[in-house]
């Protein structure tokens, strides 16, 4: 019983790797409001874009690199989110 929880386990997180590892990143920042942070992460989903077809067309045989170029463009995209989002609470006061 305790292997399968085991197997259980272990296909449950493979599957939430590979669904997080396929997310593009966010483009969520209203340009009407902060047009310069907007228009950063659309430079950011263009990069991650061409990322992927770097990928394609080398058949994934960068090392491991592209994968960890697209994990820093998600998180820069979050980085932008978070400014944008500090920034619409110092307006609000």
């Amino acid at each position: 019983m305790t292997r399968i929880r085991l197997v259980v386990l272990s296909v449950g997180l493979l599957c939430a790797g590979i669904s997080a590892h396929a997310q593009h990143p966010a483009q969520n920042i209203s340009p009407q409001r902060h047009d310069n942070l907007a228009e950063a992460q659309e430079a950011i989903e263009q990069a991650y874009k061409l990322t992927v077809r770097a990928q394609e067309t080398n058949h994934g045989e960068m090392a491991g690199h592209a994968e960890r170029a697209k994990q820093l463009l998600r998180q820069a995209a979050d980085e932008l989110k978070a400014s944008a989002t500090t920034l619409n609470g110092e307006r609000r006061q």
